[in-house]
């Protein structure tokens, strides 16, 4: 009697299996097999220059072996420019912060009509479209080099990607609060103040934090344009000139080191 409960038991108790997201193994190891090999093509297509790469690997090395110890002889070069740039990050954040909210509540479909919404979705997504040095090339063009352009570069970055977090956040809140306010025959600005502001308040400096915390790392990128920041640093004399072997031959360098090549370019 015993044996046979045993048994029962045993035949009863269900067995762990592993769940898999595709449950036929022929699909899911072809599909397997086929990454494999778009990977292989990809990294194939990248036509990589080794002899290049080994030609570099000095010049890293030497660039590296160079940076210790730290030469400060030149540290209020350095601390005007960390200022400067640390100065635009601050500005385009907290204007971009003030410039999200009414795009971001515009951008809510379950706050303002469909027009509306659709135009403010409109300019969230176009502003998104462009990448920062695209955008400090149309400010360059029209203000000239400067820090203004930068810190208009990094107000339009900063205001795109908050309001399009906080338009997000506001309609993923629960539909009853908002019925409920609206209910007591309060109006849109109490609607804000007393319901949509409690709800997304902390997401919203949180995403604000984190932008500012992009902007300073951005500035040092987008300061190419500007003529202020680190740039003082690219212009300025010293060991990391380019036929030293100091720095590497990047794209960038010749715009950063020469901005009057840049300024017959763009006018």
């Amino acid at each position: 009697m015993s044996a046979a409960t045993e048994t029962s038991s045993a035949a009863a108790t269900p067995r762990w299996q592993r769940i898999r997201m595709i449950e036929n193994p022929v699909l899911r190891y072809g599909l397997l097999a086929l990454t494999l090999v778009y990977f292989a093509w990809s990294i194939g297509a990248l036509d990589i220059n080794w002899h290049r790469v080994a030609n570099g690997i000095p010049r890293a090395t030497n660039m590296l072996a160079r940076m210790f110890p730290p030469d400060f002889s030149r540290w209020s070069l350095l601390f005007k420019g960390v200022m400067e740039s640390v100065q635009m990050a601050f500005a385009a954040s907290f204007i971009g912060m003030l410039l999200a909210i009414p795009l971001g509540i515009c951008g809510a479909v379950n706050l303002v009509p469909r027009p509306v919404y659709l135009a403010a979705r409109a300019l969230i997504i176009l502003s998104r479209t462009f990448h920062e040095i695209i955008i400090a090339i149309f400010f360059v063009k029209i203000f000239g080099f400067g820090p203004l352009a930068g810190v208009l570069t990094l107000v339009v970055a900063s205001t795109s990607f908050i309001s399009k977090m906080l338009a997000e956040d506001i309609e993923n809140m629960p539909p009853g609060q908002l019925e409920a306010i609206r209910a007591t025959g309060a109006g849109f600005l109490k609607l804000l103040l007393y319901c949509v502001s409690p709800q997304v308040l902390p997401r919203y400096l949180g995403v604000s934090i984190y932008r500012l915390d992009a902007n300073i790392r951005h500035s040092t990128v987008v300061v190419v344009t500007a003529e202020g920041g680190r740039q003082d640093l690219a212009d300025a004399p010293g060991p990391h000139d380019a036929h030293d072997g100091g720095m590497p031959d990047v794209g960038v360098q010749p715009v950063d080191r020469h901005p009057e090549i840049a300024r017959q370019h763009l006018g």
